[in-house]
């Protein structure tokens, strides 16, 4: 079987924000079958994209065995993730304003799937890698400390 590593960032800023991303670790192992191959340290930034309480962030590396195509796998994954933040209380929706950006709000958790393996995924409902990670220090930073060198080098604009 072939495997894929894959990145994940988690954030939180409602509640007990540390117990937060510790338990969508928990429900994240449970969901890919196995515990994950690597956590950042977290680290605490302020809210962005709008006003609000301060997050933890932190990313995390699972290898996994590849199923499909990596835009079949990659929701898959993006599905486990929608299932995580629903469990531990996240009810919103996107939302967007009239312009046709996000808006972004406080929240339990939230999980993005930022790369999966050196594939690139472009699908109106998943963009990977994550298209604001370079824009993101609070995802930089973090990821930075598990990425592998060769996911380095195959995005170096990401990692600069």
């Amino acid at each position: 079987m072939a495997f894929v590593n894959v990145y994940l960032g988690l954030g939180s800023n409602q509640g007990d924000r540390q117990q937060n991303l510790m338990r969508a670790l928990e429900l994240l192992d449970q969901g890919f079958g196995h515990p994950y191959e690597a956590l950042s340290r977290i680290v605490e930034t302020e809210a962005w994209g709008f006003e609000g309480d301060s997050f933890l962030n932190a990313c995390v590396r699972y290898r996994i065995g590849r199923k499909g195509s990596p835009e079949k796998h990659g929701h898959e994954i993006l599905a486990l993730c929608k299932a995580v933040e629903r469990a531990l209380g996240r009810t919103d929706a996107p939302e967007f304003d009239a312009e046709g950006l996000r808006v972004y709000h406080d929240r339990a958790i939230d999980i993005d799937l930022l790369f999966y393996g050196k594939e690139r995924i472009d699908c109106e409902d998943l963009q990977v890698p994550h298209p604001l990670i370079a824009v993101r220090d609070f995802v930089k930073i973090p990821l930075a400390e598990i990425a592998k060198p060769s996911l380095k080098a195959a995005f170096p604009d990401l990692f600069a």
